[in-house]
C-alpha cells in the first residue's frame, strides 16, 4: 500500500505543479502587461520597470492561492484517466487497491494541498499584498476612498469614537485623521485632528494633532458652547483599530488574514455594525482550502472510466469547466449571500457541499454500486 500511496501521491503531485505553473505563467504574464500601462503614467514619480516586476512578483501568492484548488482538480483528473488509460489503475485495482482505499489515499494527499493553500491565504498571501500596496503607494499616492476617506467606529468605556481615515499606505501610515468622541447620550465632546499618523500595537501616534474640546457652560440662565484648542506635537491614543481594519475599511475583506477578519468581524458587532459582508468572507477563508478535498474527490472517478485513444483531452477539459463553474458558484454565493442575508457560514459551505455530494453520489454509482 505504502508504494501505491508513493505512485499516486508523486503522479499527482507533479501533475499539479505542472498545471499550476501554467496558470501562474499565464496570469504573471497578463500582470505584466497590465503594469506596463502603468509605467508611462507613472515615470515622472519614479515608477520603473524593476518596480512593475517587483510589483507582479508579489502578486504571486495571491495567484497560488486562487489557483491551487482549480490546478489540484485538473492535474489529478489528468492523472486519473492517463493511468486508466494505460490499464495501469486496473492493475492496481486487481493488487487490492479497493475503491474505499483509493478514495482515502486521495483525501491524505488532499489534506497536504489543504494545509499548503491555508499557510499561502493565512500568512503569504496577505504579506505580498501589503508589500505590493506599500510599493505602489510611493508612486501614485496612498489609498484612498473617495474624497471623504473611509469611517470606523469604536466604542470605548462610556465613550464612542467616530473615526475618519482620509488615506492609507496600506501598512502603518495615515495621513489626515479625525476622530470624533461622543458620549452615551451622543453628545460631541472633542475633535482631534492630524495631518499625519501610525497605526501601533495598542494605540495611534498622531502627529503635530490639534484636539478641540467642547463643554458646555452656563452663566445666569443661558448655557453657552466654549471650544478649547490645544496643540500636541505627537499625541498617543488608546484604541483597539488594527492596521487591518482600516485596510478592510479600504480594500476589499479578502486581503486580510482569518484572524484579522474575525477580529474586525467582533469590532463591527461590539459596534452595532453590519458585518455580514465579513463573516461571509471570514467563512470563505475558512471553507476555501478544504475545497481541495473536493476536488480530489471529484477526480476519483475518472480513474475508473473507459477510454479510448484520444478521450483524456476531453475529460481534463471537462475538469477545467467543472474547476470554474464552481468558482463562479462560489463567487455567486458570496454575492447572493450578502444580498439575500443568508446563514454566512451555510452561504460559503454550500458550494464545497453541493459538489462534494455531487462527486460521490457520482463515485457511488460509478464504483460502488457498479
Amino acid at each position: 500500500m505504502k508504494t501505491v500511496r508513493s505512485l499516486l501521491h508523486g503522479e499527482i503531485i507533479r501533475a499539479v505543479t505542472f498545471v499550476l505553473v501554467g496558470f501562474l505563467a499565464l496570469f504573471l504574464f497578463f500582470d505584466v502587461v497590465d503594469e506596463l500601462k502603468n509605467l508611462s503614467r507613472l515615470a515622472s514619480q519614479g515608477y520603473q520597470l524593476q518596480h512593475a516586476l517587483i510589483y507582479v512578483a508579489l502578486k504571486t501568492p495571491g495567484h497560488v492561492y486562487e489557483l491551487l484548488p482549480i490546478s489540484v482538480l485538473i492535474g489529478a483528473i489528468f492523472v486519473m484517466a492517463r493511468l486508466a488509460q494505460s490499464s495501469e489503475f486496473t492493475i492496481l485495482r486487481t493488487g487490492g487497491l479497493e475503491p474505499l482505499k483509493a478514495l482515502g489515499t486521495l483525501l491524505q494527499l488532499g489534506l497536504v494541498f489543504v494545509m499548503v493553500t491555508f499557510l499561502i491565504g493565512e500568512y503569504a498571501s496577505p504579506w505580498a499584498d501589503r508589500q505590493g500596496l506599500q510599493l505602489k503607494a510611493r508612486f501614485q499616492g496612498n489609498i484612498t476612498v473617495g474624497q471623504t476617506g473611509a469611517w470606523l467606529k469604536e466604542k470605548q468605556v462610556e465613550r464612542h469614537f467616530a473615526v475618519n481615515v482620509r488615506s492609507f499606505d496600506g501598512i502603518q501610515h495615515m495621513q489626515n485623521v479625525r476622530i470624533h468622541e461622543f458620549n452615551d447620550a451622543g453628545q460631541l465632546l472633542a475633535i482631534t485632528s492630524a495631518p499625519h499618523a501610525e497605526i501601533g500595537p495598542d494605540s495611534w501616534l498622531l502627529k503635530k494633532a490639534e484636539q478641540r474640546a467642547m463643554t458646555m457652560s452656563t452663566a445666569g440662565d443661558a448655557n453657552t458652547l466654549q471650544f478649547k484648542t490645544t496643540q500636541h506635537e505627537t499625541l498617543a491614543w488608546p484604541t483597539e483599530i488594527s492596521a487591518d481594519m482600516v485596510a478592510a475599511a479600504v480594500l476589499s475583506p479578502d486581503l486580510m488574514r482569518t484572524w484579522e477578519l474575525f477580529k474586525y468581524m467582533r469590532h463591527l458587532a461590539s459596534n452595532n455594525q453590519n458585518a455580514q459582508r465579513y463573516e461571509i468572507e471570514f467563512w470563505r477563508k475558512v471553507f476555501y482550502p478544504l475545497s481541495c478535498l473536493v476536488m480530489l474527490v471529484m477526480a476519483l472517478p475518472f480513474a475508473y472510466l473507459h477510454f479510448r485513444s484520444g478521450q483524456i483531452a476531453g475529460y481534463v477539459f471537462g475538469g477545467v469547466l467543472a474547476g470554474v463553474s464552481f468558482w463562479l458558484l462560489n463567487n455567486l454565493f458570496s454575492f447572493a449571500g450578502n444580498l439575500q442575508n443568508w446563514q454566512p457560514w451555510l452561504t460559503s459551505a454550500a458550494p464545497a457541499l453541493i459538489y462534494s455530494a455531487i462527486s460521490l453520489l457520482a463515485f457511488w454509482w460509478m464504483v460502488l454500486r457498479r
